[in-house]
């Protein structure tokens, strides 16, 4: 039987539509956090600033699976931010697509401070404090002359960060399992595909489907990169 790219089930359609939602609002929610820190990081100058940062990089340095374990302690049913939410809210996150957002937000969350920090702190501070010396106030000064020249590196770091939470795999099954329909990702699907007879040609079809997918989401960042950068010389 040749092999057919396109001949998705409604399982395998789920799973990638799923792993598109999950990792576009993990995304879109670490920005305000993830820029905010990135600020401190690299222009703060406050006791505490090494923990932060090392509390920041955490995820990139425990294995997955510990990480998923923390989550499901301080956000499962039972835990302690969890149970609060649960009760007072209704927000759930353990065992639901939430959670896997939750997972995926925090595993990219250091890939996407990292890249901002770095732009932050490439930007020339006199820039700024010619705008200040003219009268303008601080969040003027950010809107209109260091963000400008740091979205290469938010576009770079959102685009590390969607990448990331695409291919999570550990902390999402630990703190959500793999759940068909609710919590099944496309890595998990993967995984799924592997463990069963006759699973081999699902799960060859994904890991295509996620190669073009991360290929063309590094395309569009580095297309939105130049076309920033160009912009940015041009003023």
């Amino acid at each position: 039987m040749p092999f057919d790219l396109f001949s998705l089930s409604d399982e395998e359609r789920t799973a990638i539509g799923l792993s598109l939602k999950v990792a576009g609002i993990a995304m879109l929610a670490s920005l305000p956090p993830g820029l905010l820190i990135a600020m401190l990081l690299a222009r703060g100058r406050f006791w505490g600033k090494s923990l932060l940062n090392g509390i920041v990089h955490l995820p990139l340095i425990l294995p997955p699976v510990v990480t998923g374990y923390l989550l499901l302690i301080l956000f499962g049913r039972r835990g302690v931010i969890g149970a609060f939410l649960a009760e007072t809210f209704g927000i759930v996150f353990s065992f639901r697509w939430t959670g896997a957002a939750l997972a995926c937000a925090v595993m990219g969350f250091p890939l996407l401070v990292r890249s901002i920090r770095l732009s932050i702190e490439a930007v020339d501070t006199k820039l700024e404090e010619a705008a200040g010396t003219l009268g303008a106030a601080r969040p003027f000064v950010f809107l209109t002359v260091t963000l400008p020249l740091i979205l290469p590196g938010i576009i770079a770091g959102m685009i590390l960060s969607f990448a990331k939470a695409m291919g999570e795999f550990g902390a999402t099954i630990t703190f959500v399992s793999n759940i068909p329909g609710e919590t099944q990702t496309l890595s998990a699907a993967i995984y799924t595909f592997t463990q069963v007879p006759g699973g081999d040609e699902g799960a060859m079809r994904l890991v295509l489907i996620s190669i073009v997918i991360s290929m063309a989401a590094l395309m569009a960042s580095e297309g939105l990169a130049h076309l920033i950068g160009r912009r940015i010389s041009a003023q």
